[in-house]
């Protein structure tokens, strides 16, 4: 079952891999495959993270933490300039944290729907 979490998942880091089969150890192969489904169609790649944080410099900052969900500080974000650049730079390198944060949530979720 591991090896369809890996290929049906794009992009999956090993970290998140190792997540999602402690965390969906106990389901059938079909509770399984739904749980795919349905979490792939919430999960942010790392890749999105990263490119909406470098927007933050050219743009619009904070349009990281919008697509996480985090609207108040997307719109504290927006408003100071990223923090005057400082919140942005921090978030460009912490932007895989960022989005195994949210992808958990995610998870969790997506379970929810599962069971």
């Amino acid at each position: 079952m591991s090896t369809l979490l890996a290929t049906a998942i794009p992009s999956i880091d090993a970290e998140e891999l190792a997540y999602l089969k402690a965390f969906t150890s106990d389901l059938s192969e079909d509770q399984l495959k739904l749980f795919i489904a349905v979490y792939n169609g919430k999960r942010q790649k790392t890749e999105t993270i990263l490119i909406c944080c470098v927007l933050g410099f050219v743009c619009a900052a904070g349009i990281q933490r919008f697509i996480t969900g985090q609207i108040g500080m997307g719109l504290l974000y927006f408003f100071t300039g990223g923090l005057c650049l400082v919140g942005t730079i921090i978030d460009t390198v912490n932007h895989k944290k960022i989005a195994f944060e949210f992808n958990q949530k995610m998870a969790m979720e997506s379970m929810a729907m599962t069971k």
